[in-house]
């Protein structure tokens, strides 16, 4: 558990612990107080984040939590897997714009290396945010098996328009 407390001016200081906060994936549970799984992937997010306060002259205040009873550790659990799903959710809407930005290249037969590259842009961006989602998705949310899936089919797709592409340029 974090209680995290950064004066409002600058507002700057806050808004850098509260991003830094969403990015490793940590659960608001109220005003300023937040939650990670106490796991070593999270402990360098919770380092930065002390870090970012503490620059903004504010405070972090890392508690060691359990619930009460098993009730509150699986509530806690459902509350980081829903987070994630809600991640999952949004990779996997990108992973159809992926598909639907190659569909278009190819109907319109924009064979270029320009757009090549920029396909390989959106990929590798997918591949980065994949990576990230899995290494904060410790209790293993139900749509991370269908995100590795559809990235995997990004690949293939990236593949063959690759393909297209070579040959495309070969023929002129």
């Amino acid at each position: 558990m974090l209680v995290v407390r950064v004066p409002a001016d600058p507002s700057r200081h806050r808004v850098a612990v509260w991003r830094e906060l969403r990015r490793v994936g940590a659960l608001s549970l109220g005003q300023g107080t937040w939650a990670v799984p106490d796991v070593p992937g999270f402990a360098d997010g919770v380092t930065r984040v002390i870090e970012l306060a503490q620059r903004g002259a504010g405070e972090v205040v890392v508690l060691d939590a359990a619930g009460r009873g098993e009730h509150d550790g699986a509530r806690l659990e459902a509350l980081f897997t829903a987070d994630r799903e809600e991640e999952w959710a949004e990779f996997l809407a990108d992973c159809g714009k992926f598909d639907a930005e190659i569909d278009k290249e190819v109907r319109n037969c924009k064979f270029t290396m320009a757009e090549l590259e920029e396909e390989e842009q959106s990929l590798e961006r997918l591949r980065r945010w994949h990576r990230d989602l899995k290494a904060r998705d410790v209790f293993g949310a139900p749509s991370a098996a269908e995100a590795d899936e559809r990235l995997k089919l990004c690949t293939d797709r990236l593949a063959d328009y690759t393909q297209q592409v070579f040959q495309a340029l070969h023929q002129m």
